[in-house]
C-alpha cells in the first residue's frame, strides 16, 4: 500500500471491529443461556405465567450458549463481563468517528439519497447482487444499516440492559419508566439481539459476496480492498440518474 494510497478503514475502526465482534458474540450467547432461565417475554412492568407473555420463546441448545449447559450464574458472569468492552468501545468509537470525520464523511446521508427513486435503484442493484459503489464509500443501504447498529441497535442494547440489571434499577428507575416497565426493557433487549443477529448474518454474506479476503486483509492490515462483484451479479449498465 502506498503512501498516497489511505486505509479503507482507520486503525480505531479495524480495533473496533474486532474487539466489538468478540463482545457481540459473548454476549449474545450467554444472553442465550440467560433465556433459558425464563423463555416469556412480556410487556410492562411485570410478568410471570406464560399466559401473560406474547412471546413464548423456544429453549436454545447447548452449542449456542455459553457455557455449553444451562447455569444461570455463569451466564451472567459472561454477560457482565463482556458488557464493559461493548459499551466503553462503543463509546470510544464514537469519538473517533467524530473526531476523524468518518462519520460526516462516509455514515451520513444526503438528502437526495432519501428520495423513492434513488431508494428504488439501491434495492434493485442490491436485487441484482450489483454492490459498485458510485462516488463513496458506503452506498445509502449500507449508510443505513451502519447507521441503525451504531445509532440505535447497539446504544440500545446498552441502554435496555441497564435497566433491566437487577442491581442498577432502583438507581435508574427513570430509565425503566421511559422504556415502558423492566418487562418491556427484557422484550425490547430481546428484539434488539435478534436484530443485530440479523445484520452480523447478513454483513459475512456480503463479506463472503464482495471478495472475502480483500475484506479481512482491509479489516486487519488496513488494505485498500473496494467490494467486487460475484460472478452472477448482473450490474446496470445505464447512464441514467437514478434520483
Amino acid at each position: 500500500m502506498s503512501a498516497q494510497e489511505p486505509a479503507r478503514h482507520k486503525i480505531s475502526t479495524r480495533i473496533w471491529h474486532w474487539v466489538n465482534l468478540i463482545a457481540i458474540v459473548v454476549l449474545f450467547m450467554s444472553g442465550l443461556n440467560i433465556s433459558n432461565a425464563h423463555p416469556y417475554l412480556y410487556w410492562g412492568e411485570w410478568g410471570f405465567s406464560p399466559d401473560q407473555a406474547w412471546l413464548a420463546v423456544p429453549r436454545f441448545p447447548g452449542w449456542m450458549t455459553i457455557p455449553d449447559y444451562y447455569s444461570l450464574a455463569k451466564a451472567r458472569d459472561w454477560h457482565l463481563l463482556m458488557t464493559f468492552p461493548l459499551a466503553f468501545g462503543l463509546l470510544g468509537m464514537w469519538i473517533a468517528m467524530l473526531v476523524n470525520g468518518h462519520f460526516r464523511r462516509d455514515l451520513t446521508t444526503t438528502k437526495c439519497e432519501w428520495s423513492w427513486p434513488a431508494i428504488r435503484h439501491e434495492i434493485a442493484a442490491h436485487a441484482r447482487f450489483d454492490f459498485s459503489q458510485h462516488g463513496g464509500k458506503y452506498n445509502f443501504l449500507q449508510k443505513l444499516s451502519y447507521g441503525g447498529v451504531l445509532g440505535i441497535l447497539l446504544p440500545g442494547m446498552i441502554l435496555t440492559g441497564l435497566a433491566i440489571s437487577p442491581g442498577m434499577e432502583p438507581t435508574l428507575w427513570w430509565l425503566v419508566d421511559i422504556l415502558g416497565g423492566r418487562q418491556s426493557a427484557r422484550s425490547i433487549h430481546f428484539l434488539f439481539a435478534w436484530g443485530l443477529a440479523g445484520f452480523f448474518v447478513i454483513h459475512v454474506a456480503l463479506v463472503l459476496l464482495t471478495g472475502p479476503i480483500g475484506h479481512l486483509r482491509a479489516m486487519i492490515v488496513g488494505g485498500t480492498h473496494e467490494p467486487t462483484n460475484p460472478p452472477f451479479a448482473r450490474p446496470d449498465d445505464s447512464k441514467g440518474d437514478a434520483a
